[in-house]
């Protein structure tokens, strides 16, 4: 069953009438991840923006995008606003723009969260802060009463990523998760997505420029380059016979430049089972 269906998108810029996507088609399958991959300026994340009708007032956009079958562009702010965070939920490359910066990062979440659920304040508090623990976020309390620059990288990632854990949507956009953040980090945050897809059975799109990080979480993965696609496939597939001379040289050239983050994650997985 395809849970999210995107025909024809197409995206330009109203002020220049440039075409930054070209008349893209892709499905999402019920409790699958799919990658899309290429290099910057492909239009990887203005199609997730496009999504979740995110982006600015003069970037426009044509075609149909389905969720559950319901046309997401027909619907109202009022109606979208429903579906964003409850449903569809995403988790940003910079964790604190994800943040308002003159509030503690508690107040973003209960904001987000009383939007969706008539819940206790107690209520509340329980299920913000099981879900924090069970992002190996120690001391929840004193992290909630704490502004976004108080925190790190990797601490605001999971902090998302605990807001999506309580909400439980039913697709997660995860723009570039690990971009920002020390390799370390990278390995935690890349485990947390991972736990919470068993968890929760909720379907993934994942953007990354790294092909090691795709390898290891995606499904299927969608090839873009200069706002089209250039191939598409199973993860299997893709890595061991790519088609594509641009998806030929994207797996050649990433995949090389991810090895130390393989061997990190190796070693870090044998700690922890140790």
């Amino acid at each position: 069953m395809n849970l999210l269906e995107v025909e024809q998108l197409k995206i330009w810029d109203a002020n220049t009438n440039e075409i930054i996507v070209s008349n893209n088609s892709f499905h999402l399958k019920q409790g699958s991840c799919l990658a899309i991959v290429g290099e910057s300026g492909s239009g990887k994340s203005l199609t997730c923006r496009a999504i979740m009708k995110l982006n600015k007032p003069w970037i426009h956009q044509s075609g149909e995008i389905r969720f559950k079958g319901e046309d997401i562009l027909a619907l109202s702010e009022k109606k979208m606003s429903k579906i964003r965070g409850k449903h569809i939920g995403m988790i940003v490359q910079n964790g604190m723009r994800a943040f308002d910066p003159s509030s503690v990062v508690g107040v973003h979440l209960r904001e987000t969260i009383a939007q969706h659920f008539d819940w206790n304040k107690k209520e509340m508090e329980e299920k913000i802060i099981h879900a924090m623990e069970s992002v190996m976020l120690k001391n929840p309390i004193e992290i909630l009463n704490k502004y976004p620059f108080e925190l790190s990288g990797g601490m605001l990632q999971r902090m998302m990523i605990a807001l999506a854990l309580v909400l439980e949507p039913e697709i997660i956009i995860a723009d570039e998760p690990t971009t920002a953040l020390d390799t370390i980090s990278q390995f935690e945050v890349v485990e947390q997505l991972r736990r919470m897809r068993d968890r929760t059975g909720c379907s993934m799109i994942l953007i990354s420029h790294d092909l090691g990080i795709v390898k290891k979480i995606a499904d299927e993965v969608l090839v873009m380059k200069e706002g089209a696609v250039m191939e598409r496939g199973s993860t299997q597939t893709l890595f061991a016979e790519a088609q594509h001379p641009y998806t030929q040289y994207l797996v050649s050239t990433r995949l090389a430049l991810s090895s130390h983050f393989k061997k990190i994650m190796e070693e870090r997985m044998l700690i922890a089972n140790r």
